[in-house]
Parts: C-alpha cells; sequence; structure tokens
C-alpha cells in the first residue's frame, strides 16, 4: 500500500480507506478459515455396531461439510479399546469428556439416547456447552 498518488503527492485519505478494506479483508479471510471443534455424539454399542460406525462417519462428514472439525471418539477409541471390558470403557468414557472439554459444541444425532449419550449431554449441560441436535436425516431439531 502506497501513501502517495499517481502524481506523487502524499494522499493519506486514499491510503487509509485501502488500508481498512485491505485489514477487513484479511478478517474475513479467517474468519473463512476458522473451523471449531464439534464432538459427533450418537450410539456405538446399542444396536448394530456396524450400521452405527457408518451413521458416525456420516455424520462426521455434515460437520466437515458445514466447516466443522468433527470429533468422534467411539470412530477411534474401538480400533484399540475393547468397549465390553469394564476397565476400557470406563477409561473410554473418561478420554471421550477430555475430547468433549476441547470442543465449542455436542452435537447429538438420532432418537437413541444410549447410556454413553446421555453421559455426554449430562456432562455438556453441567459445562453450560452449546448442545445441537439432529435426526439421523441431519436435519436440526429443537
Amino acid at each position: 500500500m502506497n501513501r502517495y498518488n499517481a502524481e506523487g503527492y502524499i494522499d493519506l485519505t486514499a491510503y487509509e480507506a485501502l488500508s481498512r478494506i485491505e485489514r477487513e479483508e484479511r478478517r474475513a479471510k479467517k474468519a473463512a478459515a476458522y473451523r471449531p471443534l464439534v464432538y459427533i455424539c450418537s450410539p456405538y454399542s446399542h444396536g448394530c455396531i456396524n450400521d452405527n460406525i457408518e451413521n458416525a462417519r456420516r455424520y462426521s462428514r455434515f460437520a466437515v461439510d458445514t466447516h466443522y472439525v468433527p470429533i468422534a471418539p467411539h470412530l477411534l477409541f474401538p480400533q484399540f479399546m475393547d468397549d465390553s471390558l469394564g476397565e476400557d470403557r470406563q477409561t473410554a468414557m473418561f478420554m471421550n469428556l477430555v475430547l468433549l472439554s476441547k470442543c465449542a459444541q455436542l452435537w447429538v444425532f438420532g432418537s437413541v439416547r444410549s447410556e454413553g449419550v446421555q453421559q455426554e449431554i449430562k456432562w455438556a449441560k453441567r459445562r453450560h456447552m452449546t448442545i445441537r441436535y439432529f435426526t439421523e436425516e441431519l436435519e436440526e431439531i429443537e
């Protein structure tokens, strides 16, 4: 940005106006690049696990498509932990809450509220987090 006009004279009015436009463009670009973390909450072991995994993948893709960063622990932790073991289950729930505390929002999908889903909702409410509810068809409710 140059303070001088085409004839070589100082033109502070034009300089200041163009500088403000440039700053606003930078701010808008940063805001567009910002993607908050959202915790994807849906059943894992209630019902058909394979269907639940596919649903969690779809919900995560929905978050990405709407400019959020999804955190779906039930897609990650079962890779190396056994949900049926009491100790692993407790450890996984603890880690879920750690991850949930890093997120801006909790997104709850579907009408089934498993024990784990209920615990995560309860914990998010205690922390006064934004909770959004969606149908299995990705339509927001409430």
